[in-house]
C-alpha cells in the first residue's frame, strides 16, 4: 500500500495518511480484512511520528473503515464499502475546497442541506 504526505498542504498529516487509505479501499487496492502496515513501519517510511500515523489509522476506526487490535494492527473491516470510502474522500475534498474559497463550516453545511433537500 502507498501512503502519501504532503509537508506543505494545510491539511494534518495524519488525516493525509487517512485519505491515503480511504482511496485505496475505494480503488479497490485494499479490501476486507487486509492489514495495514505497523504504524512504526508508516512512519520511517514517511518521515512522520509514530503518533501521527496512529491518528490518521484512530480517524479511520471512528469511521468505521479498519478495526484496532492489540497485537493485530488495523485490520480493513467488513463494513468498509468502498462507497462509504469514496463519499468519505469526496467530503473531504469538499472541505478542503471549501476552506480554500474561504468558506466557513456553516456555509458548507448550508450548501450540503441545499443539495438534501433539492435531492441532488
Amino acid at each position: 500500500m502507498l501512503f502519501r504526505v504532503d509537508h506543505s498542504s494545510p491539511l494534518p498529516l495524519g488525516d493525509q495518511i487517512a485519505a491515503s487509505v480511504r482511496g485505496a479501499i475505494a480503488d479497490g487496492s485494499v479490501g476486507e480484512g487486509e492489514r495495514l502496515p505497523p504504524a512504526r513501519e508508516v512512519a520511517q517510511s514517511l518521515g512522520v511520528n509514530m503518533h501521527t500515523v496512529l491518528r490518521g489509522y484512530q480517524r479511520l476506526r471512528e469511521e468505521g473503515l479498519i478495526e484496532l487490535r492489540r497485537g493485530r494492527g488495523a485490520v480493513v473491516t467488513a463494513g468498509s464499502s468502498s462507497g462509504r470510502a469514496r463519499l468519505t474522500t469526496l467530503a473531504g475534498r469538499l472541505v478542503a475546497d471549501a476552506r480554500a474559497l474561504g468558506l466557513s463550516d456553516e456555509d458548507v453545511l448550508a450548501l450540503v442541506r441545499t443539495a438534501l433537500t433539492a435531492g441532488g
